[in-house]
């Protein structure tokens, strides 16, 4: 039996949203504006936008060692950009650049870091650059006027009132960060925006809440000691990004981990191969259509990972490892075998509960379980007609199992995440209804 390839590249290309024409289109004009004036009025204070330039093109080159997918792969340069949008003073006299300059600098420092990265192939997304300078832009636009009151800088003074201004400003301009990533992810995923959301608010509780108060830090800093501050103030958030890098490539490798036990029923010739990658993929696109949280994706991925490792138990294969296929009760006692392989290997109890209820009636199981269970059997049932018409087949089948086995959400959610083309060339002709 072939299964279906899912995970494969859609064929065509998808058109461009309005959404990111509207972010990429305003992050042109910014930065057009920005680059004009700078040419036409030069740049005020040179010296201090010569250091945080540096500042910014250190922390783009310290992105090496990044992850794919990392949410903020420069947190040194994000801190130093917000630092200098928020610059007031320098060792108490008043800086004199505005809004286009504070764009001008950070992006071409920006680009100056990221040159090495790449020559590499390895540069920095175009999305993370746009963000970057709107919400520079944003910060910088919503300081430069308040700052510039007389009467407020007297109300707030050099105090407790000024460091609470800078951290009011630094969380709005994390608010407007998250929402043009959740809109750009939403314009180019379809996934709804309210899960992309709360991920990228979640988000900011970690590495984001770190940058904002070094950017607000060095901001006071400067105000007060003057450059010098620079380098003694990014040395907390230099270490912290080390730390999560370390962090991070130990999840990388536990999830391979994962992954290679996984393999073992394919390696066994207990399921075809690719079987469970497959299952996974689709399984965490269907997730992020139902609007599953991050840490609820996790125990979906290892789940979908390892539904098939309780057939290793059995004496007699599964004819082509097709569970989807065998009687309820036979389904169930794979699904137990593999709960308690799961739970000898210490992975989350919660990916083992997972594993071992994906064969009960949906209304009675976790919806992580609901969406396994309905991805692997279609995964089982397209593979039966290696033919154009295997996913809708398969569909249909599921559609039928609907009163019971399959909860109906999740399978017309399938649906609908495979008439996008994410489950390869055999999703020619699925379409949601």
């Amino acid at each position: 039996m072939t299964s279906a390839a899912v995970g494969a590249p859609a064929t065509g290309r998808r058109p461009v949203s309005r959404t990111v024409v509207a972010v990429y289109g305003a992050a042109a004009l910014l930065t057009a504006a920005g680059l004009g004036s700078t040419l036409w009025h030069g740049l005020a204070d040179p010296r201090i936008a010569l250091a945080f330039g540096v500042l910014i093109a250190v922390g783009e080159l310290a992105r090496w060692g990044a992850l794919p997918g990392e949410r903020e792969p420069a947190p040194v340069a994000a801190a130093g950009a917000l630092a200098y949008a928020l610059l007031g003073e320098n060792a108490g006299q008043p800086v004199g650049h505005g809004v286009l300059q504070t764009v001008t600098v950070v992006l071409t420092a920006g680009l100056a870091g990221s040159v090495p990265h790449v020559a590499r192939g390895r540069g920095p997304a175009v999305d993370h650059m746009v963000r970057r300078v709107l919400t520079v832009g944003f910060a910088s636009f919503c300081f430069q006027p308040l700052y510039d009151s007389v009467d407020l800088r007297e109300w707030f003074g050099a105090g407790p009132g000024y460091a609470v201004l800078l951290l009011l400003l630094l969380v709005l301009t994390a608010l407007c960060d998250a929402v043009l990533a959740a809109l750009v992810l939403r314009a180019r995923t379809r996934h709804p925006f309210g899960p992309l959301l709360r991920d990228e608010l979640r988000a900011l509780l970690h590495i984001g809440s770190a940058v904002c108060a070094t950017g607000a830090v060095i901001a006071l800093g400067v105000a007060v000691a003057g450059l010098w501050a620079l380098p003694v103030f990014c040395v907390p958030l230099l270490l912290t990004q080390l730390s999560f890098r370390r962090y991070a490539a130990v999840r990388t490798t536990y999830r391979q981990t994962i992954a290679s036990l996984a393999r073992a029923t394919e390696i066994a010739g207990y399921t075809p191969q690719g079987h469970a990658r497959r299952v996974a993929e689709l399984s965490l696109a269907v997730g992020r259509e139902l609007g599953l949280s991050g840490p609820e994706l996790t125990v979906l991925e290892y789940a979908a990972l390892m539904h098939d490792i309780g057939q290793l138990s059995l004496v007699d294969p599964v004819p082509d490892g097709a569970t989807a296929l065998l009687p309820v009760a036979e389904q169930r006692r794979i699904a137990l075998l593999g709960g308690a392989v799961v739970r000898q290997t210490g992975v989350p109890a919660a990916v083992a509960v997972v594993v071992e209820r994906q064969a009960d009636p949906y209304r009675e199981q976790p919806m992580s379980a609901r969406i396994v269970r309905a991805v692997n059997a279609y995964d089982d049932l397209a593979g039966e007609c290696a033919t154009a018409s295997g996913p809708l087949s398969a569909l249909e089948r599921l559609r039928l199992g609907t009163a019971y086995d399959y909860q109906p959400e999740v399978v017309e959610s399938l649906a609908r995440v495979l008439s996008r083309g994410r489950s390869g060339p055999w999703s020619d002709g699925v379409t949601h209804g």
